[in-house]
């Protein structure tokens, strides 16, 4: 599989887009004005406790109010406390473990119940936190105070005390080396996993990266000693030191910029950081703009379609909602060449790998469940879940998918960090609210001639205009030029038609004279 890297930096946005194979997997967005806050770290104040929710609200400084559940809460607070040089206040027991790090282990099952949240924190106390996901519609961030710091192939976590190695290093013979090697550098016993880009990297490569967040972290509690809150002690790092941080490694073919600048910065970072890469950094010169010259510009307008085309004929349609993502699948045009149930098959199986292209791309979250056209063999069915899996072990977000049901259905999650792209780049239609459809043109003129025919009835008016999209108003004519007599007839009144052109369709307005 070749990987690429394309970077657009403008004044207002950087965008950068990952392409596997030439198909675009991933799109990130940082506007100037508005960047993610998702991995910074507050020192926040708690505002309110819900105790039947064991949750409570904490001002970080942001527009809506943070929500920290009770798991999020690093439970020996008295550690807690002299670990950020806070003062002493009342608690106990340990933290528990960051489901998205790492599988409970056995000794965690025999701990001593969690305590309720009022024996962890007071309203007026101040915390500090991490957002563990953005703020998303109406609701505030996600905020946890298990904090986390992520390296070039570590992650720390200072107040845990936990070696664990990704899950997406599969070899056993170098998770083991993995292990080992950070078992003898983590002398303080803290809390550190090692990335997927720590594959084949030496003791000295793992030692620097955590001396490295260790001294990260002393200069974030030492700051946060000094603030009161709320306020931001720490803010993640911009777009483009994630991306080398997190993405620029031997496994990707090529990395483009089309900003001579950030081309500069990059190089900057590249001969630092990583200069056996230097190689692979290009700075974009041609006339046409990147995003075109690659189609990402195509592809991203596709992504604010519900439907999406398979080759084969066949097609997707993916709606979200508040509550989960639905993913239907259908034959479409493919008609396929031997019997229905191989055509059924051959469709799930394309849709399955285009499903996780589009939950990448889309920065799909939560719960999504796929309805795949029936199958009537099983063998069919766990071939279509395997390649499902098979098609999202690249991605960087955590996954989990069930079985296929008797009805075809398949659930899955998926972590969700920040908004999806499509809310991200779009809003919801001024004219429909966002449902995707309006009023139909008679039924708005049906409308409209009750409500005339109520004022002419009631008020008597000498003359009563109607005002409305030219549609509507040549509908009116066209279509209800009789029952307009009628009413005039009838109640007496002149009845006239005003077009106005920069109103909705759904816009219409009756004024008396």
């Amino acid at each position: 599989m070749k990987r690429e890297i394309i970077v657009n930096a403008s004044m207002t946005q950087t965008r950068v887009a990952i392409l596997e194979d030439g198909h675009l997997v991933e799109l990130m967005i940082d506007d100037v004005k508005s960047r993610s806050v998702a991995g910074n770290i507050y020192k926040g104040r708690v505002l309110k406790i819900l105790p039947g929710m064991q949750a409570a609200f904490v001002d970080i400084g942001l527009n809506k109010d943070a929500f920290l559940y009770v798991r999020d809460i690093f439970e020996d607070v008295e550690e807690y406390e002299q670990l950020l040089g806070l003062g002493e206040t009342n608690g106990g027991g340990q933290g528990e473990t960051p489901e998205d790090l790492r599988p409970p282990t056995p000794s965690q099952a025999k701990r001593r119940p969690s305590p309720s949240i009022e024996e962890l924190i007071q309203e007026g106390q101040e915390i500090v936190v991490q957002v563990a996901r953005e703020p998303l519609g109406t609701k505030g961030a996600r905020i946890t105070s298990h904090i986390t710091l992520p390296g070039r192939y570590l992650v720390y976590m200072p107040m845990e005390s936990h070696i664990g190695v990704s899950r997406k290093i599969e070899n056993e013979g170098e998770r083991q080396r993995l292990r080992h090697l950070v078992e003898e550098l983590n002398e303080k016993n803290e809390g550190v996993i090692v990335r997927t880009a720590g594959v084949g990297k030496s003791r000295a490569e793992l030692q620097a990266d955590l001396e490295f967040l260790r001294s990260l972290w002393q200069k974030i509690r030492q700051k946060a000693e000094s603030l009161k809150g709320p306020a931001l002690v720490q803010k993640d790092l911009d777009l483009v030191f994630r991306l080398f941080r997190d993405l620029f490694t031997r496994d990707v073919a090529r990395l483009v910029v089309d900003s001579p600048s950030e081309y500069e910065r990059c190089l900057e970072f590249t001969e630092s950081l990583f200069p056996d890469l230097r190689s692979l950094l290009f700075l974009y010169t041609e006339d046409e703009p990147i995003f075109k010259s690659f189609g990402i510009e195509k592809e991203i307008e596709k992504t604010l379609r519900p439907k999406v085309w398979l080759k084969s004929g066949g097609y997707i349609v993916i709606e979200e909602t508040e509550a989960l993502v639905s993913i239907d699948v259908n034959t479409g045009k493919y008609v396929g060449k031997h019997d229905f149930e191989e055509t059924v098959f051959r469709t799930n199986l394309e849709a399955a790998r285009e499903i996780a292209r589009q939950v990448r791309v889309r920065d799909l979250g939560g719960i999504i469940i796929i309805d795949f056209i029936d199958m009537a063999r099983q063998e069919h069915r766990d071939k279509v879940v395997v390649e499902l899996k098979e098609a999202l072990k690249p991605d960087r977000s955590p996954t989990n998918v069930s079985l296929i049901s008797d009805l075809g259905l398949v659930e899955m999650t998926r972590k969700r960090v920040k908004q999806g792209l499509i809310r991200s780049i779009s809003q919801a239609c001024p004219v429909c609210g966002g449902t995707g459809a309006v009023r139909a043109l008679p039924s708005i003129a049906h409308q409209i001639l009750r409500e005339a025919e109520w004022q002419l009835y009631r008020r008597k008016p000498s003359q009563l205009r109607i005002r409305a999209h030219p549609d509507v108003t040549a509908w009116l004519k066209a279509e209800e030029a009789e029952v307009i007599e009628a009413l005039q007839q009838q109640y007496g009144g002149e009845v006239t038609l005003a077009p106005e052109e920069s109103w909705s369709l759904a816009k219409y307005q009756l004024q008396e004279a």
